[in-house]
């Protein structure tokens, strides 16, 4: 008699992965505007709430919580995206989260950024487009830490 096994392997979006992308997402998000702190408070506490019309006046708590919502929803979108990729080499996650990071330091703090915070009156709105370096690093940490935290949780699937 013959037995047979077999082994399936699950790929595409996992909600629990979702789930540790969003907390990955939120934890890159703390170490970033922990960065953005100590290197240009002025972001974090009237850029990011001038984007909703929060600031002025200057609120580091408010620019926080509204930067770790961002960061949140970044971090879903990113683990949607690795699992439609079916990335399962954590250095292949890491390497991923980092062009993440950069790909959102263009798209978003670049080039949307400056649009949005000059149509909204904000004090602090930058140039167009405004590629600052300090920001491609606060943003490439972010991408570095949610790639880490997004491959170490999804490890213990």
């Amino acid at each position: 008699m013959a037995t047979e096994t077999s082994h399936t392997v699950t790929r595409g979006v996992q909600p629990t992965n979702v789930v540790k992308g969003g907390l990955a997402g939120i934890a890159g998000a703390l170490v970033m505007g922990a960065l953005m702190i100590v290197m240009n408070e002025a972001v974090i506490a009237v850029a990011i709430p001038s984007l909703y019309t929060l600031a002025p006046p200057p609120s580091v708590p408010l620019g926080m919580a509204v930067h770790v919502f961002h960061g949140a929803m970044l971090g879903l979108a990113f683990a949607v995206i690795v699992g439609m990729l079916g990335m399962d080499s954590n250095g292949q996650v890491v390497g991923l989260g980092i062009a993440w990071g950069v790909l959102t330091w263009v798209g978003l703090a670049a080039l949307l950024m400056p649009v949005w915070l000059g149509a909204v009156g904000s004090p602090a709105s930058p140039p167009f487009p405004n590629f600052a370096m300090p920001s491609l690093l606060w943003h490439g940490v972010y991408g570095l830490v949610l790639g880490v935290g997004y491959a170490v949780a999804a490890d213990g699937n």
